[in-house]
């Protein structure tokens, strides 16, 4: 089995128990979600290929992170995870990727993301359920934050926060790739 297809298999298992411990059906999951009832059961049939955006929907509506639909058992007090051996949950069309390294554990989950956008290259993403604070941190180059129409310029050294319950984009800026360090704190508690 490729390490896709197992990683296929470990988000079908992870949706289907947690949309089964949430009392979902797969209706009122991709009513609530905005994916449609075949995706899903596609997806827990381990058939498909969701994109980011999708996992996100989920998760947010599940009340849990992206990574927790993503990771098999736990692996021991300690993890080391290195970049080249995550896939990128999104990829640029000019090379840009976003990878989901790690999520904490606890009542407050947080997860951690290497992103890498090129000049131009943008992430539009949809709001999260409320509570979801997310903050970048650029380690090179420059990007620019739009939340909620307005545009922030952040450059390397600096780093920026915003409640994520509302429209924001990622866009590189610059005449050089932007590297930055994404945290995305989620609130305790599953979605009601």
């Amino acid at each position: 089995m490729t390490e896709t297809a197992a990683a296929l298999r470990t988000v079908a298992h992870n949706v289907r128990a947690a949309r089964t411990r949430a009392g979902l059906t797969l209706e009122e999951l991709g009513r609530r979600a905005q994916v449609s009832k075949g995706a899903l059961v596609g997806l827990e049939k381990a058939q498909g290929n969701p994109n980011l955006a999708t996992l996100v929907r989920l998760a947010d509506t599940l009340g849990i992170s992206v990574s927790a639909l993503m990771q098999g058992p736990p692996e021991g007090r300690v993890r080391v995870v290195a970049a080249e051996e995550v896939e990128p949950l999104w990829r640029g069309p000019r090379g840009g990727a976003a990878r989901l390294m790690l999520t904490t554990a606890g009542p407050a989950p947080v997860e951690l993301w290497r992103w890498r956008l090129e000049p131009g290259e943008e992430y539009p993403s949809h709001p999260h359920r409320p509570g979801v604070v997310e903050t970048v941190s650029v380690t090179a180059g420059r990007m620019t934050l739009v939340v909620d129409g307005t545009e922030y310029t952040v450059e390397a050294g600096r780093t920026a926060t915003f409640d994520g319950d509302t429209v924001h984009t990622y866009r590189g800026a610059g005449t050089e790739a932007c590297h930055l360090i994404m945290t995305v704190q989620l609130p305790p508690g599953p979605v009601t």
